[in-house]
């Protein structure tokens, strides 16, 4: 009796430790350490499976963008939009930013978010899986917006010739998901002195139903 009571718990033990195929939808065996603890491999990156299913998505600046002051509200920069009536909510993955020529100014950059008043699909998102999605977003480089609010302080440019001066960048922030919009709401570049075109930001994010 206790020989069959052991056999059944170990059989219940192993039962634990299935996983299913996605492909497939059939069971797959797992392991566990000896502290009982999943044994897993990691195959590709922590946006692989978000990029596969067509729903991660990225813009850039085509050209160096002129930045406007603090929390201007006739802005300029780069802004991802999602607007009123979606059905997505944006989770924001990852901001980046660097210098193409002589910073006018040196200055904070930062992110800030607003509604989504005066935001147009100015620029086009892009799939991660080339070719597997279409994104809902509204990508602009300029317009009047709502008032923002700053959110996040990511970093700093120097003023001076790139050439002789330190700048920093190109600057890579991962925002970790820390930032979601739901709709009618955008996140857009800050700079807290402004200046001409000099620099070029990216925005990666993964877009979601509500």
């Amino acid at each position: 009796m206790q020989c069959t009571q052991h056999y059944n718990n170990n059989q219940k033990e192993k039962q634990m430790f299935t996983l299913r195929n996605i492909s497939t939808g059939s069971n797959v065996p797992a392991e566990g350490d000896q502290f009982k603890q999943l044994i897993a491999l990691s195959q590709g990156g922590k946006y692989q499976r978000a990029a596969e299913e067509g729903r991660l998505f990225s813009v850039a600046n085509q050209a160096a963008v002129a930045v406007t002051a603090n929390l201007a509200t006739t802005w300029t920069g780069l802004g991802v939009c999602n607007p009123a009536g979606s059905g997505k909510n944006f989770i924001m993955h990852e901001f980046g930013w660097s210098t193409d020529v002589v910073n006018p100014a040196e200055g904070v950059v930062g992110l800030m978010t607003a509604d989504d008043t005066g935001m147009v699909a100015a620029l086009t998102a892009r799939c991660c899986f080339y070719g597997a999605g279409t994104s809902v977003a509204y990508c602009d480089d300029g317009a009047t917006i709502g008032t923002p609010v700053l959110e996040r302080v990511c970093g700093s440019t120097m003023e001076g010739a790139i050439s002789t001066q330190v700048q920093v960048g190109p600057a890579i922030i991962d925002l970790k998901g820390s930032i979601i919009l739901p709709p009618d709401r955008s996140v857009l570049t800050y700079h807290s002195i402004g200046g001409t075109a000099s620099l070029i930001f990216h925005f990666v994010w993964e877009e979601v139903p509500e």
